[in-house]
């Protein structure tokens, strides 16, 4: 290709590159953002209503952990059918059927007749909040590469506002009202994201990836002309069929569209999103995001849990989320919003480092300062010692739970972005169950010692899967569709 036909052809990465981050992106992020903000009150209602239907309806401790563990089964299946719609059918058409489901049965629940009805209904607002990874991957598809990592780390602030709005919420309607209210006006997000569904945009890498390319073309032009700046002159083209090995090979090198290498390739078609994400050139990274998930969901959760079990020197049973106690004592909304705040200065420490060294070293220093943290208490501390040195593990922890999240969806095509990212975050979720069985449990049969040392282990364990991931995300372009090169 010649100089003359290079002038008039440019990438999408290229156009986003020109234009920069700006009022559309900044329209974008919103938007985004509150999607994980009515995903995070969603998933912190039962740590304030729990105790209080569990006293009007007579329930059993099981029946009580049924209604957390039913959502968290919900956004299993949720996490992959979600990301599959969204890659398959538009990311704009799963807001959609997220944000319906999520607002109507989160609203629908607080009418719950009975103890199954809420169960069922729980379940399908837990269906229904398995959307954190299709909205973080279609704001990625926004953000210039050299900026990438700053900006995902900011949107992750979204969820600790949810966390943290949500206990404000509890403290002021749980003494003065009752549960129902609380789940009703908990489900007030979910049906913002409805209401201003139209005004999102659709991404311009998804439509370019079906074909769509004049479509694709119309967003960027309204995209220049919000952020005041031209798009590159010349005709919009894409090569991100490239091979994957090849455009990770080198961190520095951010592949650009007219290459010295002669590529030829064949999109993959004909197999499921699941079976891709397990072809040749992606299993190991895969699998590798799939420990990492579910060591950094059961850390994160641990670290929570053990935070109250352990400050308070009591030894009573845990939620997932938060240990559920009196939905009256001031103490537990106090605690949320103690244990949230600890993570903003992570996610400050995130953004600082994550475009700078890039997203393997910042999820490897920050799970080393985690590990750090937790080792003295191997050994029995001060409550007051106990509970700071656990407050910065949950911000180290939590920082490296949003350099993976932010990893997952710039790893995956985007073809199969949403379903890869979904999926890793589903066996997150599975962590998230497991942890009160093990973690907590041990605290609760005294013995402190060991609980620790298995959070440490599993530390150790991700840092070996950080190590052993093949590609280096820094500052590269995102790629479209998984492809094989011609015989």
């Amino acid at each position: 290709m010649d100089d003359d036909q290079r002038r008039v052809m440019y990438s999408i990465d290229e156009a986003f590159t020109h234009v920069g981050f700006g009022k559309y992106q900044g329209l974008v992020l919103v938007y985004a953002g509150l999607g994980l903000f009515a995903e995070a009150m969603e998933m912190m209602i039962l740590s304030f209503i729990g105790q209080a239907v569990k006293s009007e309806w007579k329930l059993s401790s099981t029946q009580q952990t049924l209604l957390t563990s039913v959502v968290f089964a919900g956004l299993l299946l949720g996490s992959f059918f979600w990301g599959f719609v969204s890659d398959h059918y538009g990311r704009r058409k799963g807001f959609l059927g997220i944000a319906l489901v999520a607002s109507v049965t989160g609203l629908l629940s607080a009418f719950s007749p009975n103890y199954l009805s809420l169960v069922i209904l729980r379940g399908l607002v837990g269906f229904g909040l398995g959307s954190g990874p299709v909205f973080l991957s279609w704001f990625l598809e926004f953000v210039p590469a050299s900026s990438r990592g700053l900006w995902m780390v900011v949107i992750s602030i979204f969820w600790t506002l949810g966390t943290i709005s949500e206990a404000a919420l509890a403290w002021i309607v749980m003494p003065r009202l009752n549960w129902r209210w609380l789940l009703a006006l908990s489900s007030v997000p979910s049906f913002a994201v409805l209401l201003f569904h139209g005004l999102s945009p659709e991404s311009p890498r998804y439509l370019y990836m079906k074909g769509r390319s004049a479509d694709a073309q119309h967003v960027l032009e309204k995209l220049a002309v919000r952020n005041q700046r031209n798009l590159p002159s010349g005709m919009l083209v894409s090569d991100k069929t490239a091979r994957i090995d090849e455009e990770f090979v080198n961190a520095d090198h951010t592949p650009l569209l007219f290459s010295t290498t002669t590529k030829t390739t064949v999109v993959k078609s004909g197999f499921s999103s699941f079976s891709r994400l397990l072809s040749s050139r992606l299993i190991r990274t895969t699998f590798l995001l799939w420990v990492l998930f579910f060591g950094n969901s059961f850390l994160y959760y641990g670290i929570i849990l053990l935070t109250s079990e352990l400050s308070s020197g009591k030894t009573k049973c845990g939620s997932t989320l938060l240990v559920l106690g009196d939905s009256q004592d001031a103490s537990l909304y106090i605690n949320v919003f103690v244990t949230s705040l600890a993570e903003l200065p992570g996610l400050l420490f995130s953004a600082v480092i994550v475009d700078r060294v890039g997203r393997k070293v910042s999820m490897t220093i920050m799970s080393i300062l985690t590990f750090i943290f937790l080792l003295p208490l191997v050994i029995i501390e001060p409550v007051t010692l106990t509970t700071g040195l656990l407050f910065a593990a949950r911000m180290f922890a939590n920082g490296t739970y949003t350099v993976a999240s932010i990893y997952a969806p710039e790893v995956y095509p985007t073809s199969i972005r949403a379903t890869g990212s979904g999926i890793a975050s589903a066996v997150g979720r599975i962590g998230g169950m497991v942890c009160p069985l093990v973690a907590v449990g041990l605290v609760s049969d005294y013995h402190q010692g060991a609980a620790i040392i298995l959070l440490e282990a599993v530390i150790i364990l991700s840092v070996v899967c950080i190590l052993l991931f093949p590609f280096e995300t820094k500052g590269q372009e995102l790629t479209d569709t998984l492809v094989s090169d011609s015989k």
